[in-house]
């Protein structure tokens, strides 16, 4: 398979969001969130996100998730998911209700590109406090990729989950879902290493990235993707790929800040105070660089 040519694809059928030194995006992926069982791995950080996304809500920031927000591989029922994590849904449809929230989907979430998937199982809920069904992301559209075009400059940044560039998770995907739902989600249990999952297999994680950091180094463009929950920033004169790592770190979760025309990798996890108390904080791992310097 031609990888190159699947994210040129993708970048080109992108539908465009135009922004400015004054927007401000949050870019986070891989919640992987699930039903609250033994295997939900966002189940650890759901506190940490939350208030993250608390944060950022109240700061007027864009909320863009790039992709394996849901495991819907390990787990069939998105409303079970919904309803473990109803906070967080609830949070997210806040920044839905203010035109602030833009979805990618990726491999373990691809189900959600089919629209009556969308109106079937996002679109409502059952809300315990209401008694009934309420509204979610009523039309809410998934996108395989965006580009953030800045208004003046017209400098782009393409944001994809960047499973096309791996075989099993994208053109045999359905035969990794299935050895992943009935095969080594058991297997884990007993504490096995699944060596097919990307994330957890250094030799796949580093392929992923060089294969869109050639994307991007041919197309002189920059790209912020997920998929290997491996943070990546470029220093100066590096190509310009990025990746905003994951939520289900074991002691934080990580995203990709772009406000005030600038970008930056941060962490956000639970701290100990002066007095020992426990606290969420956010720290900065990388940057922050001028947009507008990036691509000189």
């Amino acid at each position: 398979m031609d990888y190159s040519k699947r994210v040129s694809d993708v970048y080109r059928s992108s539908e465009t969001i135009v922004f400015d030194d004054s927007s401000r995006f949050i870019i986070m992926s891989d919640c992987h969130r699930g039903d609250g069982g033994w295997a939900d791995s966002f189940s650890k950080n759901q506190n940490v996100y939350f208030y993250a996304l608390k944060h950022y809500y109240n700061k007027r920031f864009t909320y863009i998730e790039l992709g394996d927000g849901d495991e819907l591989w390990e787990y069939k029922k998105m409303q079970d998911i919904v309803q473990e994590h109803s906070d967080v849904f609830w949070m997210m449809r806040k920044f839905y209700k203010k035109n602030r929230l833009w979805m990618i989907y990726g491999n373990h979430d691809i189900v959600k590109r089919n629209p009556s998937f969308g109106m079937k199982n996002l679109s409502r809920y059952i809300s315990v406090r209401e008694k009934g069904y309420v509204p979610l992301f009523e039309n809410l559209k998934m996108h395989e990729g965006l580009v953030l075009k800045h208004m003046k400059t017209n400098d782009e940044i393409f944001l994809i989950h960047g499973h096309q560039v791996d075989f099993l998770n994208s053109s045999i995907w359905m035969i990794a879902r299935f050895l992943v739902r009935y095969f080594w989600r058991p297997l884990e249990n007993f504490g096995v290493n699944n060596v097919t999952r990307t994330a957890k297999n250094y030799s796949k994680k580093n392929a992923v990235a060089k294969k869109l950091s050639k994307w991007a180094e041919r197309e002189n463009k920059a790209i912020i993707a997920g998929h290997n929950h491996k943070p990546s920033f470029p220093d100066n004169g590096d190509v310009l790929y990025f990746n905003d790592g994951s939520c289900v770190h074991p002691r934080c979760i990580t995203g990709i800040e772009i406000s005030d025309g600038e970008i930056m990798l941060v962490k956000w996890s639970v701290k100990s105070g002066m007095s020992g108390q426990l606290q969420i904080g956010r720290d900065i791992l990388a940057g922050p660089r001028k947009i507008s310097e990036i691509f000189k």
